[in-house]
């Protein structure tokens, strides 16, 4: 995909999320991080046009985002659609799942999102890990978007 234009307050924003993440994006971006996930490279917070996926997979065309209590209320759902929608007409399969499930079946999540790797990425060559600004080295339960339907699995 080519790089898109990002505003300064995009990337900003981006920045502010990295350095704030809750419990449940800490926990699973240990598994995420340094190609750990089968050797794929996953990116946090990441900014694509208005929106800023809170983990992305470019190699399998993928998007994890993680929901909180916040994401309960309608128009939060509404908003997340829609979000999801422009994912979808970006190419990328969209993930959900809720810090709760994160945090009582980490396992589950990692394995759903190994095995929605597994079937984007077979065939694609390993995305390219991008050098760290600032140094170091840096159960089902989802939600999935792909092409404008959206499933909500069973917590």
């Amino acid at each position: 995909m080519p790089h898109a234009v990002v505003s300064e307050r995009q990337r900003s924003r981006a920045k502010q999320l990295r350095q704030t993440m809750t419990r449940a994006e800490t926990l699973l971006w240990r598994y995420l991080k340094a190609n750990r996930l089968d050797g794929l490279g996953f990116r946090r917070q990441t900014p694509i046009r208005n929106y800023i996926a809170d983990f992305i997979c470019m190699s399998a065309k993928l998007i994890v985002e993680l929901d909180g209590e916040s994401h309960d209320f309608d128009e939060r759902q509404k908003a997340d659609q829609k979000r999801d929608a422009f994912f979808v007409s970006e190419g990328f399969q969209v993930l959900r799942f809720t810090n709760e499930q994160v945090m009582s079946n980490l396992e589950g999540v990692v394995e759903t999102i190994r095995h929605a790797t597994s079937s984007r990425a077979s065939g694609s060559p390993p995305s390219l890990t991008l050098p760290h600004k600032g140094g170091g080295n840096g159960e089902d339960g989802a939600s999935i978007t792909e092409n404008t339907s959206n499933i909500r699995g069973q917590s």
